[in-house]
């Protein structure tokens, strides 16, 4: 069997695209697959062979220290091809292709450098510098490697330059959605709006928050939170806004659960501010809601509008203005027939589009060119995966 190691210092093991997605793909493809991450333990799981790096969790210490261990353990495992997810490993990564001769993936989550430069712990002045090293380091590593497979087609403009380079997007797994069907009892005098995800500032929390002091309604609304503050120190600012009296917060929670939770809902917001790494993002949150049969508030970016409003299953608003969140909120409630129309077309866009059962294919033919595979499969992986 062909060894496959996947590589992360920062990721959880059970990250749902890492585990969930591509690793359980290629072990249902008849690959042996390990994944070197941050755990408890060492495990097999599902098939996936899990080696565990120590906790950190110090940014500094982990940038410094889990890189060297990874490796250390990476270079043990003896794989084919190792799979990179984190910027951080880039370094391992060119070692093991210079020294090891080694197939190498590095599979790109995020634009890291539009990230920066929207990283409140990082001084202003410093960051479009940390942009351009990562862009430099990341535009030189790649050229060593086998593959790079990015979350979005507008990441994969940084690759252009790589002739295996491929935009593997990070829709929902169908099957984990396939049993929610949502009480749709009108009478129910509250709208239960939802939201999961990092809650921060530029994530439009703020003003997702105040739209809720805005709404005069004879139905009540409730928005739920799941998720982490961060800053921490966000958390009591976000808990004094009028607007928090209509939110119950209930922490993190495990990706298995969020069908469940959907199912629950009315509708789903995502509303992030207009910054550099938002308004090409597809974030994980908006197929997920549509999988579940929600409709959707996003910001009016011009790629989410063409999600949302093409497929006619939500609104989009100016996400700096809570009275235009507001107003969209209220309409929603108010409209509970098309509330479920929104729902079921969403639904049906990700059944025929917007899903990782189609996806995994182009991650199949990634590995079968990148070995020079003629593949011999009859089936589908991803119909597979739960």
């Amino acid at each position: 069997m062909i060894k496959i190691c996947h590589l992360t210092s920062v990721h959880s093991p059970f990250d749902v695209r890492i585990f969930h997605k591509e690793c359980k793909t290629l072990v249902k493809a008849g690959y042996d697959v390990t994944l070197i991450a941050q755990h408890d333990k060492n495990e097999t799981v599902d098939g996936i062979k899990i080696v565990a790096l120590p906790k950190i969790k110090n940014r500094t210490f982990r940038m410094i220290r889990l890189p060297l261990k990874t490796l250390w353990f990476a270079l043990k495992k003896k794989a084919d091809v190792y799979h990179l997810h984190d910027p951080e490993l880039l370094p391992v990564g060119v070692f093991l292709k210079l020294f090891k001769a080694k197939n190498i993936i590095y599979d790109v989550h995020e634009d890291y450098a539009k990230q920066k430069l929207s990283e409140v712990y990082i001084p202003k002045i410093a960051r479009t510098y940390i942009a351009f090293l990562i862009r430099t380091t990341e535009y030189l590593s790649s050229k060593l490697f086998n593959g790079i497979i990015t979350a979005t087609e507008n990441i994969l403009k940084n690759f252009s330059h790589h002739k295996r380079a491929k935009s593997i997007r990070n829709f929902p797994i169908i099957s984990n959605f396939s049993a929610v069907k949502r009480n749709n009892d009108t009478k129910i005098n509250i709208f239960n709006l939802i939201y999961i995800g990092i809650l921060t500032e530029i994530r439009g929390i703020t003003q997702i928050i105040k739209a809720l002091d805005l709404i005069n309604s004879n139905k009540k609304i409730k928005l739920t939170l799941y998720g982490q503050f961060y800053p921490p120190y966000y958390k009591e600012k976000a808990m004094n806004l009028r607007g928090f009296k209509k939110v119950e917060y209930l922490g993190w929670t495990e990706p298995r659960t969020i069908p469940g939770l959907l199912k629950k809902s009315d509708a789903g917001i995502v509303c992030f501010l207009p910054e550099p790494n938002h308004i090409h993002a597809m974030p994980n949150k908006i197929f997920d809601y549509m999988a579940a049969g929600l409709p959707v508030i996003a910001s009016n970016f011009p790629l989410w509008k063409e999600i949302v409003e093409e497929n006619m299953c939500g609104i989009c608003v100016n996400p700096l203005k809570q009275k235009e969140i507001a107003k969209a909120l209220k309409y929603l409630m108010e409209h509970p027939k098309l509330r479920k129309k929104m729902g079921e077309n969403g639904r049906k866009a990700v059944l025929e589009k917007y899903n990782w059962e189609q996806e995994s294919k182009k991650l199949l033919n990634l590995y079968d060119d990148m070995l020079d595979r003629k593949s011999t499969r009859n089936h589908d992986p991803g119909k597979e995966l739960m």
